[in-house]
């Protein structure tokens, strides 16, 4: 796996791109939601929404989209796979809280997981990006 991959793969599992997403807010009406696999499953992800499109580390797209490609993916590895869609009501940069939850804090990240995820933010044109995804999602 090249540099960019390992980036990406990194990016993935951590919740601080949506965190730094909605500090510094590049657009308005979007909050978290968490995707919680059921009992004994894995698939644990973050995103942020403004219920029509989604935002996370693939950039933007269809909030459904965004949902159908989770479950697809998680149901080809293990059957019976499902889960339930929760709206994030705790700290997404709180180790102690996303320790809670089964996932990594921006300190237990290797150098500073936080500053990544900002330049991350910072490459993407946001209004352009979303304009394009609701297209889609609307189309």
């Amino acid at each position: 796996m090249g540099a960019a991959g390992s980036h990406l793969l990194r990016l993935r599992r951590m919740p601080h791109s949506c965190r730094c997403f909605l500090k510094h807010r590049p657009l308005e009406g979007f909050h978290a939601e968490r995707i919680i696999p059921a009992e004994s499953f894995a698939g644990n992800h973050i995103y942020v929404t403004n219920g029509v499109i989604a935002f996370d580390y693939h950039g933007y797209s269809g909030r459904e989209r965004l949902l159908d490609h989770h479950r697809r993916g998680w149901t080809s590895h293990s059957a019976g796979w499902h889960c339930t869609i929760e709206k994030v009501d705790f700290d997404l940069l709180d180790t102690a809280e996303l320790n809670q939850r089964k996932m990594l804090g921006p300190d237990q990240y290797l150098y500073d997981a936080v500053l990544r995820a900002r330049r991350f933010l910072q490459r993407i044109d946001h209004a352009e990006a979303a304009a394009r995804a609701l297209r889609i999602a609307t189309a």
